[in-house]
């Protein structure tokens, strides 16, 4: 069974999320600060994580911040903050999607479900091997979900690696912000670009020697990302 860890400080927040997750037949776990949900995800197989950024003790992005030196499960960040420089901080430093305070139930669940998805797909290999996308020493290997830059092994999110598979598949093809967003997050586009720039920007940085020069991962001004075709 798929389990979630839900992490707030407000354990009637909590609560009311678990019932939720509970009939959509998710087995939940419980941590009320980012300590807490840290221990949880050392000791136990949590598949999605979804967490609060004000709380006592370690807040949700310290704690994001150390899941992520290990971790790459979707992460959802619960917060009553709304303007975008808060969005933009929760993706930043790793999160998935970034939900806001008051919200409705059934978005959440929907949400969790689409993260879990991308997840789910991300660690299930199918039978044939010969998914492999080569650009100079940027190589994705689709069947293992695995990236290699000159040889070394990239740790990418489960968004990132869809995002660099899309242009990866279509090399020189340019992709506008909003095709990009309806493609990876399978919804309309609304208000997407500091989304998807965020995570343009994570990529960069783990692919490319020079993140403010890249060599594969380009920016057409005014129309969107392509990956370079090799010369």
């Amino acid at each position: 069974m798929t389990k979630i860890l839900v992490c707030d400080d407000d354990k009637e927040i909590v609560d009311a999320i678990e019932i939720y997750l509970i009939n959509e037949g998710y087995e939940v776990r419980k941590a009320y600060d980012g300590f807490q949900a840290v221990e949880i995800l050392k000791k136990e197989d949590i598949q999605l994580l979804l967490i609060d950024i004000m709380m006592p003790r370690l807040d949700g992005i310290r704690a994001t911040l150390k899941i992520r030196e290990e971790s790459s499960i979707p992460i959802i960040i619960l917060s009553a903050k709304s303007e975008d420089a808060d969005k933009i901080l929760g993706l930043n430093i790793g999160a998935d999607d970034y939900v806001t305070k008051p919200f409705n139930p059934l978005e959440l669940v929907a949400r969790v479900k689409s993260q879990l998805r991308r997840y789910t797909k991300l660690g299930n290999a199918p039978d044939t091997s010969q998914n492999v996308y080569t650009i100079g020493g940027l190589r994705v290997e689709d069947d293992e979900k695995r990236v290699l830059v000159d040889g070394e092994d990239v740790r990418l999110t489960p968004i990132e690696y869809n995002i660099l598979l899309l242009l990866m598949k279509n090399p020189g093809q340019v992709f506008s912000i909003n095709q990009i967003y309806e493609k990876i997050w399978k919804e309309e586009a609304y208000s997407a670009e500091n989304t998807v720039a965020v995570h343009i920007r994570h990529i960069r940085e783990k692919i490319e020697i020079n993140p403010k020069e890249p060599r594969y991962l380009k920016v057409v001004w005014g129309v969107g990302y392509k990956i370079e075709k090799e010369s």
